[in-house]
């Protein structure tokens, strides 16, 4: 990385993975792969270990920052943040305005994002299959899930953000979905968007508790799938392939409110729902405009590819 362009390009990545994380359903780990930095991103979390104190004994600050491959991950980092901000005051405004839009946008990138990872799989042998079937199981399972309720203790925050950080790096599965399973989503989110524009001490506390987590679920969730990527790539990218089809059901535009709740800001806002047809929606299903924007979602993963590829070489 030692040209503008490559750190513009990591940049935007890591940006595109911090929006990604913000909007329930939608994974990080997705983003990371078809823009081919995945395998990297594991292998420098994995960096992180009690060995650095005697690397940077030894090697100093250039020996510390070459082996926690610090140019690309700063550079990402950077990038995620700006991504993160974007998404929690613009992506969170376009969910309320153009919900079915948006998530049919979504349903389209995931698909053609399985369909990618999918041909990745060397071998589609009996071990791949089932994988894949347990993948898309348990990724359904997630998305059917009634949400729990939340608890602001912060051993919880800590705990809620170690687990939701793991699907940071999980394809097909949403760090802010798994958050709302938890029952943590309408607590989290808020704290964070006023930590960022009051930086209130409590908020700040509580951010940095769950940032906390998140680093101890990064750097042991990134150890098990760098192991099973060397060992088992075929059955794990299959089991990635699932984890993304078992996805869709919590993108599918069309889906009726079962029952509502009240947010932190008083708000009333669903809480379960149900997946429908168009014709059983209830409200204007924008049937074109969906479609389009799912057409385009499905095209946006192939020329995110191609110009990620591009950009690399």
């Amino acid at each position: 990385m030692n040209q503008p362009t490559s750190f513009i390009s990591l940049a935007l990545k890591g940006m595109a993975m911090g929006i990604a994380e913000v909007i329930p359903g939608v994974s990080g780990g997705t983003i990371a792969f078809i823009t081919g930095i995945y395998e990297k991103l594991l292998n420098t979390i994995k960096a992180f270990s009690p060995s650095l104190v005697k690397t940077f004994k030894q090697e100093g600050v250039s020996g510390f920052w070459l082996a926690i491959n610090g140019t690309f991950l700063v550079t990402l980092l950077i990038g995620m943040g700006v991504g993160v901000v974007v998404g929690v005051f613009g992506v969170t405004h376009l969910l309320e305005t153009y919900p079915e839009m948006l998530w049919a946008f979504f349903f389209g990138l995931i698909i053609s994002s399985a369909i990618f990872i999918g041909k990745q799989v060397l071998k589609w042998g009996l071990s791949e299959i089932i994988a894949l079937l347990v993948g898309t199981a348990f990724a359904y399972y997630i998305t059917v899930a009634s949400p729990a309720q939340g608890n602001e203790a912060l051993w919880f925050v800590f705990l809620s953000g170690a687990i939701a950080i793991s699907a940071l790096i999980l394809p097909g599965i949403s760090g802010s979905f798994i958050l709302l399973i938890m029952g943590m989503y309408s607590f989290i989110i808020p704290t964070v968007k006023n930590a960022l524009t009051t930086f209130d001490s409590e908020s700040l506390m509580i951010v940095g508790v769950f940032a906390a987590g998140c680093l101890l679920g990064l750097m042991t969730f990134s150890r098990v799938l760098s192991w099973t990527f060397k060992n088992y790539k075929s059955p794990t990218l299959a089991l990635l392939t699932g984890f993304m089809l078992g996805s869709l059901n919590k993108l599918w535009p069309w889906r009726n409110v079962i029952s509502t709740r009240v947010n932190s800001k008083g708000e009333t806002v669903p809480f379960i729902e149900e997946s429908v047809l168009p014709a059983a929606y209830q409200g204007d299903p924008q049937l074109v405009g969906v479609l389009i924007a799912m057409l385009i979602g499905f095209l946006s993963v192939f020329i995110v590819e191609r110009l990620g590829r591009k950009l690399n070489d």
